[in-house]
């Protein structure tokens, strides 16, 4: 039987890193039957799309997904009980990176994306990963207007300032840090984004990635790169953005704790 998410007087959207569907379907699948989200957005699926479980999914209602996915590495989704207009995959032509899946849900744009890692600054993965950022920022500035309520979720791999980051003066120049990664992540938001738990908790200290090793959760040892930006049109509704740090306390968790944009329901929709 196909059981429907309940309804709100709140539009959700997750965003979650989830670092292999294969490995955490049951946690996520858990996670939208407590929280119901409108709009589930999935990063680092490790799947082709069709190995994707749709069907699951569809058991609980979210009938609706475009998937870019890609065996072993990367791979996105958006997922909703809601239809999903006007679906985009992909963002630079020659790229072969499932990294980039758009949808429209009423009145709503969403974006969901898993930014590049760079490896260690100077690399040549470092240097695609700030040539990935121009191609998106390309992409915004020429197709969109920050007029329009669009909604930009998923691992962003940039730690954008030094609140977001477990020890800064270590940190300072390293990968996720380095002020060429900051400045690409400050130019999309300069098209008219915004960075909307910041803006509400301006001076919490607040992560969203934990790496695996050395006890990182644990021990505190976090990042904020995992982000909701939005729009100058869409964000008058918004009314709270928060990370759910329990999930990353689980058995096998993923490194990565979910993000959930809350927003005025008919804003959205119509």
């Amino acid at each position: 039987m196909v059981v429907s998410p309940k309804k709100s007087k709140h539009f959700s959207i997750v965003s979650w890193n989830i670092n292999s569907i294969k490995v955490r379907l049951e946690r996520v699948l858990d996670f939208c039957q407590r929280l119901n989200p409108d709009v589930l957005c999935l990063q680092e699926l490790k799947c082709v799309e069709a190995s994707f479980p749709y069907a699951a999914f569809a058991e609980l209602g979210y009938r609706h997904a475009v998937v870019s996915g890609q065996k072993q590495y990367n791979g996105v989704a958006i997922l909703s009980p809601h239809a999903l207009q006007a679906t985009r995959v992909g963002l630079l032509p020659r790229d072969p990176a499932a990294r980039w899946v758009e949808a429209s849900i009423g009145a709503l744009r969403v974006i969901c994306l898993y930014a590049p890692n760079g490896k260690e600054v100077g690399s040549d993965k470092y240097s695609y990963k700030l040539d990935w950022y121009a191609a998106a920022a390309a992409n915004l500035r020429e197709n969109y207007s920050a007029t329009a309520k669009t909604a930009i979720v998923g691992d962003f791999n940039v730690a954008p300032a030094d609140i977001d980051v477990h020890n800064p003066k270590e940190r300072a120049g390293k990968l996720l840090c380095s002020v060429p990664e900051r400045q690409a992540l400050a130019t999309i938001c300069a098209l008219g984004y915004h960075d909307h738990l910041r803006l509400k908790y301006p001076d919490e200290t607040i992560y969203s990635w934990w790496d695996y090793r050395q006890f990182s959760f644990q021990r505190g040892k976090g990042f904020r790169i995992d982000f909701a930006l939005v729009s100058d049109g869409l964000l008058p509704h918004c009314l709270d953005t928060t990370i759910v740090r329990d999930e990353r306390k689980q058995e096998r968790p993923s490194d990565h704790a979910p993000v959930v944009l809350s927003c005025a329901r008919e804003a959205c929709l119509t």
